[in-house]
């Protein structure tokens, strides 16, 4: 059995930060170790022994990790301000490579904007999502129709995605972080249009 203390994802369950899990354990591949969930980015105040849900987090998070590997190879999720990206580069330090596949959904961006940020020497693909779900959004990136899983379960399902995501080309405009920063518009309020 796939152990996550032997994957890069191991640091990060052991400081409490992934939670919410869909999936949480091996995949259809050997030694790789699924993940659908949030990873906290930010944690609340805590008082006592009380547990308080994260300040904010990556939410919506597909990735995989094989075990003895350093890095997470490929990770998608949703950033509800494009802001956060900092705190991804910070939280995930050292889990990731140059040679990775990252893609950050962001709620405050541009909805026809497509770009690469670099943090360090991290490119994350930054796009907009507005409506839907980062599920949704890497199948219709990566290409993949419903049809080619629906017969998986769902770690079956996470790996084909994943596997495909990674020949995405995503050679987009590259801006700097800060240049980010300065296009991103105001967050949506998410429950704004929803029926009561």
């Amino acid at each position: 059995m796939t152990s996550i203390e032997k994957t890069p994802l191991g640091r990060l369950d052991h400081e409490g930060r992934l939670f919410n899990a869909v999936l949480k354990g091996g995949t259809t591949k050997p030694g790789r170790f699924g993940f659908r969930g949030d990873i906290a980015l930010k944690f609340q105040t805590q008082l006592a022994d009380e547990k308080r849900p994260p300040e904010y987090s990556i939410e919506q998070v597909l990735t995989v990790a094989q075990e003895g590997d350093d890095t997470i190879p490929v990770l998608a999720g949703y950033l509800h301000s494009f802001a956060w990206l900092g705190d991804v580069a910070k939280v995930l330090h050292g889990a990731l490579s140059p040679q990775g596949s990252y893609f950050m959904f962001c709620n405050n961006i541009d909805l026809l904007a497509k770009y690469r940020t670099r943090i360090g020497d991290i490119t994350f693909r930054i796009l907009p999502c507005d409506e839907s779900t980062v599920w949704k959004e890497m199948m219709d990136l990566a290409g993949v129709d419903k049809n080619d899983v629906k017969k998986l379960n769902t770690a079956g399902k996470l790996d084909y995605l994943l596997d495909a995501a990674k020949d995405i080309d995503a050679s987009y405009e590259e801006i700097s972080f800060e240049e980010g920063l300065a296009r991103m518009e105001p967050v949506r309020n998410r429950n704004e249009n929803r029926p009561v």
